[in-house]
């Protein structure tokens, strides 16, 4: 029996894999998007046990949360976790600009709300830092939604440490989300421990690093999409990559699992770090994904990942 994660110092329990969304309706980030087979996905994730769907405004923009918002209708709405984020704002002439203002993320929430369809929101995020709004009166704001019922638990996502830290200045910041994977471990050197000491959740995005640490990748393999300009997938790193990677297989094989459950378990061993979403888009993905939450990897065997990927 998996044993179900709180967030933060809030009230909201999850199962510890959740389903990022981007690519339900997320038209601006993928092409030919299939609205239908994307809903498909989430019921999958849904029946297979997964509690927390993660997305976003900026997903399509919109449409994920209104898809989102469809499929839950068939659902308990108490036995969904919904997550979703907002600081996309935007001028007279329709550009783009980061908004953490007060006033801003309060309309955010409303109308996350109508998207979703729903009266409450359990998890809402800053999605991304702005440049003048402390982000102590940024939480403020969702401290004042979240004591309404509107949103159930606060967070903050994309933060450097000083900001966490100004975020939380009044207690109130129950999750962060950010970049860490094995590839990129700079979340390790303060954020952690802070986020232990503070009663935070840490939940990682690009946890297998759009794919190359599932071990399905070798020095053939050609992107023509996000993953072209990525860090870990320029040529001479990429393939140093794939080298670690392929040392990872003979351990998954100890375990008769694929080097992603094995990768996703390691993280499951890191302190604060307690709800995973990485990436999937079949049923079969998804109950793959599941799995690691059953490994107990051996003490020596932790030691070697995190040696490794040093």
């Amino acid at each position: 029996m998996v044993e179900f994660v709180t967030l933060g110092q809030s009230s909201v329990k999850v199962h510890p894999i959740a389903l990022g969304t981007n690519f339900v309706g997320g038209h601006n980030m993928y092409q030919d998007v299939d609205e239908e087979k994307g809903k498909g996905t989430v019921r999958e994730a849904l029946d297979a046990g997964v509690t927390m769907l993660d997305t976003a405004y900026s997903y399509g923009p919109k449409r994920s949360e209104e898809l989102i918002g469809e499929v839950i209708k068939e659902y308990q709405r108490e036995s969904v976790v919904i997550a979703t984020k907002a600081a996309q704002n935007y001028d007279s002439n329709g550009d783009m600009f980061l908004d953490n203002s007060p006033e801003f993320l309060k309309q955010a929430v409303d109308e996350a709300l109508v998207r979703l369809d729903t009266t409450y929101i359990d998890l809402f995020y800053i999605h991304k830092p702005d440049e003048s709004t402390p982000k102590d009166q940024a939480v403020q704001a969702l401290q004042d939604l979240k004591e309404s019922g509107k949103i159930k638990a606060i967070g903050v996502s994309n933060v450097s440490l000083e900001q966490l830290k100004e975020a939380n200045k009044d207690g109130y910041v129950d999750v962060i989300q950010n970049e860490y994977n094995l590839l990129n471990r700079e979340a390790e050197d303060e954020l952690f421990q802070y986020c232990q000491e503070h009663n935070i959740t840490f939940i990682p995005f690009f946890p297998l690093a759009a794919g190359i640490l599932a071990g399905k990748y070798d020095e053939n393999t050609k992107f023509d999409d996000l993953r072209q300009n990525l860090p870990f997938y320029q040529e001479d790193t990429f393939k140093e990559n794939l080298a670690k990677v392929d040392k990872l297989k003979s351990l998954a094989d100890k375990y008769d699992e694929d080097v992603a459950q094995i990768v996703l378990a390691f993280y499951l061993t890191r302190p604060s770090l307690d709800v995973i979403i990485p990436g999937a888009k079949k049923g079969d993905q998804i109950k793959e994904n599941l799995r690691a939450t059953e490994i107990e990897l051996d003490p020596e065997d932790v030691e070697f990942i995190d040696t490794l990927f040093k």
